[in-house]
């Protein structure tokens, strides 16, 4: 007997690529991952191109690699495509040592991260209608009245 098929970790319009344990800390990443964030795919390689952070080369292979997997994969429409999710989580952090004075040790941390790039087919845009304003009932000369005279009596109220 065979395992059964894992399910799909996002929807059918959709396609993902992620990089785990790349060099740099989360925070910094996550700053590159804004940039991007429910932008058109065309647009975010643009804004990575010319992005001056040290992750902006890194996100953009997997953003492109996003794109790929969401054209030869599942068939989507790169044109339509937009970026969905962007984020970066915490990865392992190797610690290493250096000499400092008096024998003692301080710390050097290099910390890792993982990034994840979703990209959606995005839904045709369905224009809606402007409701038509409904016929106005007749109504009855006293009820109008009556709501008529309830706000002069408010005010009146108010006024003393």
């Amino acid at each position: 007997m065979s395992k059964p098929n894992s399910p799909r970790l996002v929807a059918a319009n959709e396609a993902f690529a992620a990089l785990r344990d790349t060099k740099g800390s989360y925070t910094k990443a996550q700053l590159v991952m804004d940039l991007i964030r429910g932008k058109p795919v065309e647009r975010a390689l643009n804004e990575l191109t010319f992005c001056r952070k040290k992750q902006a080369p890194v996100v953009k292979k997997v953003l492109q690699s996003a794109i790929a997997n969401a054209e030869h994969n599942h068939g989507l429409n790169v044109d339509k495509l937009i970026v969905a999710q962007a984020y970066a989580d915490k990865g392992m952090v190797f610690k290493r040592w250096h000499a400092r004075a008096r024998g003692r040790a301080g710390a050097i941390l290099k910390p890792r991260c993982h990034l994840t790039v979703v990209v959606s087919e995005a839904a045709p845009k369905v224009e809606k209608k402007a409701a038509a304003p409904k016929a106005a009932k007749a109504s009855k000369p006293a009820t109008t009245a009556k709501a008529e005279a309830k706000p002069e009596q408010a005010t009146e109220k108010t006024e003393a």
